[in-house]
């Protein structure tokens, strides 16, 4: 799986071929530092990696009086990574909601059914999880633990509870697509 600066870089690779600094460029334009904040040397780093593994192809260009540029683009075996890695975070519940924010943002490259499919696959494990820790809260346990402990556990119900909530309003976003025209229609 991959990590999730570089879930992050293919995912806006796999929407078009961009050098470092497009994407630097893009992840201000996209705000993605107030809820994931990636530094500048944290993107190159990450390409040099990503290439390195075959999950990326640079190619060197050369605009004008510019210096050259890599401008990077998603090899085969990068695309399947990306992809492997984008259904195990929708899949998985991590309380560092980061990974699932990411994959969310790039649900777009499957088909309506699989996102439909995969967010239902959350929602289900979400829910295991929610009844899980709410089964532990109970009047005995809360009398035997400190009180920060069963704060810090209602916490995690909370936090369970907002997943469940934006995975219901993601799910509810891939059900009101409307179906693609045929032609003739």
């Amino acid at each position: 799986m991959l990590s999730k600066p570089a879930t992050m870089l293919l995912g806006l690779i796999y929407e078009k071929p961009l050098n470092a600094y497009e994407i630097i460029k893009l992840l201000n334009y996209m705000n993605v530092k107030w809820w994931f904040n990636i530094a500048d040397s944290t993107v190159y780093s990450t390409l040099k990696k990503l290439e390195k593994k075959g999950f990326i192809t640079g190619t060197i260009e050369k605009v004008g009086n510019m210096p050259d540029r890599t401008v990077y683009s998603l090899s085969d075996k990068g695309i399947c990574e990306f992809q492997d890695t984008l259904k195990k975070s929708i899949t998985q519940f991590n309380y560092d909601t980061n990974i699932f924010s990411i994959a969310a943002f790039f649900l777009n490259i499957f088909a309506l059914e699989e996102q439909q499919k995969l967010l239902q696959e959350r929602l289900n494990i979400l829910q295991k999880y929610r009844a899980g820790i709410k089964k532990q809260v109970t009047p005995l346990w809360e009398s035997e633990v400190p009180v920060i402990h069963s704060a810090n556990v209602k916490r995690m119900i909370d936090i369970v509870d907002a997943e469940i909530a934006g995975t219901n309003r993601l799910l509810e976003s891939c059900n009101n697509i409307p179906a693609p025209q045929t032609a003739g229609v």
